[in-house]
């Protein structure tokens, strides 16, 4: 596994991280529980150290807690990443910046979560009903309060990020970005945090499982809604995926490695990204997620997927 430090703060952190929206079980489908944690053990085996979840990803914490019964034993191997912001109501997702609530919120999170601190904490997404002034200095006040570490921000434009860096002094940020969605890079948020030593903890690596190359097309529907998130797995995008997919898999395998690894290895070799964050509800994705870390794609290859990127995609 490498570790690189996470921008300007002290935390050394896995380039590998384990996201766990889908363990929520209301977005990527039904979850097993029991399979869950053992993918959150298998991740920790593997290396892993960078664990990000959110309050809003399932209901009632659903996610958190999960996370939280999987660590209680090995918290001092966990860099702990967690959001404030969206609410879960009624089955929607509403962001709300309230400082009343965002206290709440923190304390709630703690406690599913098992713990009385949280080592990285991002305002997970803007609200332009309450604004993010006072919900950064809000912050500030859970760092000196010593419940949180360091103080993040996630789906954060540029002007925002300025703001917050200056009001909240935060390390790091959380955009998407993979293969398939490198908005991130050009909208100048990226490079922003290139350009202020933050750090950068990416989701969407995989493109929602896309860019593993063993996905079947979802049936979108019911507790599977990745469709209405990732703009992938509808025409003419799906069939495009897989031509760039078949030409990951030639690269995969003249190394022995699996097209996720390849997916994976691209993420964490570009300029900027500090933890390519990967979901994974059963332990042998876990295992094969962090194995990522150690293939080192040439230049050459690199510049193979990314003229076929240009030729495929665009």
């Amino acid at each position: 596994m490498k570790y690189r430090k996470l921008g300007n703060s002290d935390l050394e952190v896995s380039a590998i991280g384990l996201g766990t929206w889908a363990m929520g079980a209301d977005f990527f489908g039904e979850k097993d529980a029991n399979d869950c944690i053992k993918a959150i053990h298998a991740s920790l085996d593997a290396g892993v150290n960078f664990v990000d979840t959110a309050a809003a990803y399932g209901e009632d914490g659903a996610s958190e807690k999960l996370v939280g019964e999987a660590i209680s034993d090995r918290r001092d191997k966990v860099i702990l990443s967690t959001k404030c912001g969206v609410l879960r109501m009624y089955g929607e997702y509403i962001k709300c910046l309230s400082t009343t609530t965002m206290r709440r919120e923190l304390e709630e999170s703690l406690k599913r979560l098992k713990t009385d601190y949280i080592d990285l904490y991002h305002v997970h997404w803007p609200d332009y009903n309450f604004g993010i002034e006072n919900a950064l200095d809000l912050m500030v006040e859970f760092k000196k309060e010593g419940k949180i570490r360091e103080i993040a921000v996630s789906n954060f434009s540029v002007d925002e990020l300025k703001v917050a860096v200056d009001r909240a002094g935060i390390v790091s940020l959380q955009p998407p970005f993979s293969m398939l969605n490198r908005a991130s890079v050009e909208n100048g948020i990226i490079p922003f945090a290139i350009e202020n030593n933050l750090g950068v903890t990416s989701y969407g690596s995989l493109g929602g499982g896309i860019l593993s190359g063993v996905m079947e097309k979802p049936e979108i529907g019911g507790k599977e809604l990745r469709g209405a998130f990732y703009p992938f797995y509808e025409e003419p995008m799906w069939s495009k995926c897989q031509e760039l997919i078949a030409v990951l898999r030639g690269i995969a395998d003249g190394k022995g490695v699996s097209v996720a690894e390849i997916s994976i290895a691209w993420s964490i070799a570009q300029p900027g990204i500090t933890v390519a964050l990967l979901g994974s509800t059963k332990p042998e994705q876990s295992i094969q997620n962090a194995k990522a870390a150690d293939v080192d794609l040439t230049e050459e290859e690199l510049k193979e997927i990314d003229e076929a990127y240009e030729r495929i995609m665009k």
